[in-house]
């Protein structure tokens, strides 16, 4: 029998979806479970969303631009200059979801066995990205403690090697919630000019920033014109995950140029997509206004509740829609699969992502779950009685 690449058994699993053949029998059995495990939110698609792909006038879906509709990336132009981001529409180039959008620079920006430093814990699927384009993760540990701040500088600069290209953060972060401050963001800035290197920053969440918080981006540094490349997304904005309609975004010619070779491969972004997706961007601000307020007050409950359960720690989100939650067990892994499988009250359970997927350094995290906080509030309080219920039973 022909073999499996190396490339291929190196390629993790999903800790958000491994899982989900244990949930498939839990609904086999008539249960009801919360999942708390996938950042899907509830929120419906902005209406005007859905009647641009129901009244669409075309006769053919026929490709975009590699690059995407020039149409619609002039609109994006307009989006971020809401948000005090000034760019052309021939510095974005529009992708299949914010995950080809961060292969796209992986491989514009890297070759093979090249490095790129990483705050863990990090996006889980920033593992995978990396196993697909043969790119090594350097890790440096954000602690619990902090609430996952921005490990101090000397750290980074401790990792640095001639195989360093870039250094990854998500802000607001999945998994842990962290917004990283207007500072943290310009000390960044002053280590990658200093070695030369790119920063590139997810900022998928950037609408979700809670307590009067204020979000800044990289691309608003203006020291980093030639070192910043954004990795954006219209999944969790707009509630439309399913559109899978993302941006790669830089001011450095070469990088987008570069990129827009990766991009021609796969010919086009989706057309429908890109229709539906030009026409959120009309949504009003008051939408976001609301769906804030949503997030905020599932997230007061979510931590309120938490907090009560003997043993439990965790940390409290500044943005996003994901917690850190440090649980009173050795295996996290072995609980999350224990409540699909063997726990339930009143015929109703809980589904979990375990951490440990979330950091590339062995053995850490084993203790720690992420939460996705996109349940209404009833369903947040009910899925916590449960694990409060679970862990006074559960034995490791």
């Amino acid at each position: 029998m022909p073999s499996i690449s190396q490339k291929g058994h190196q390629m993790p699993e999903s800790p958000i979806r491994k899982l989900a053949p244990y949930a498939e029998k839990a609904y086999e059995q008539g249960k009801k479970v919360y999942h708390l495990n996938i950042g899907q939110p509830d929120i419906k698609t902005p209406e005007i969303a859905l009647n641009a792909i129901s009244n669409h006038s075309l006769e053919i879906i026929a490709y975009t631009s590699s690059d995407g509709s020039e149409q619609y990336r002039k609109k994006i132009v307009n989006y971020y200059s809401k948000h005090d981001i000034h760019l052309n529409h021939d510095e974005i180039i529009v992708t299949t979801g914010g995950s080809e959008a961060l292969l796209f620079a992986f491989g514009t920006i890297m070759d093979t066995d090249d490095e790129v430093i990483i705050p863990e814990p990090f996006y889980a699927n920033f593992n995978g990205f990396s196993a697909a384009s043969g790119v090594n993760i350097v890790p440096v540990i954000s602690k619990f403690e902090d609430n996952f701040a921005l490990p101090p500088i000397e750290e980074f600069e401790k990792l640095i090697t001639s195989k360093t290209k870039a250094i990854l953060i998500c802000n607001p972060g999945n998994p842990t919630g962290y917004l990283y401050s207007k500072e943290e963001i310009k000390k960044l800035a002053e280590i990658v000019i200093k070695h030369d290197l790119f920063l590139i920053a997810d900022e998928v969440y950037r609408e979700f920033v809670y307590d009067g918080n204020e979000h800044y981006s990289i691309l608003q540094e203006s020291s980093l014109v030639n070192y910043a490349i954004v990795i954006d997304s219209a999944s969790k904005r707009y509630s439309m995950c399913g559109a899978r309609i993302g941006y790669l975004v830089s001011k450095n010619k070469e990088v987008i140029k570069t990129a827009l070779k990766f991009a021609q491969t796969r010919l086009s972004p989706p057309t429908l997509a890109q229709i539906a997706c030009e026409a959120a961007l009309d949504t009003p601000k008051s939408y976001f206004d609301e769906i804030r307020e949503v997030y905020q007050n599932r997230r007061n409950v979510l931590i309120e509740g938490l907090q009560k359960i003997k043993s439990v720690k965790v940390t409290k989100p500044k943005g996003a829609f994901y917690c850190i939650v440090e649980l009173p067990l050795k295996n996290a892994d072995h609980f999350a699969q224990w409540l699909l499988e063997s726990f339930d009250i009143d015929g109703e359970t809980v589904m979990v992502a375990p951490a440990t997927g979330f950091y590339s350094t062995p053995n850490v995290g084993l203790n720690q779950i992420r939460i996705a906080y996109v349940l209404n509030e009833e369903s947040l309080k009910k899925a916590i009685n449960i694990l409060e219920q679970a862990l006074k039973i559960y034995k490791d």
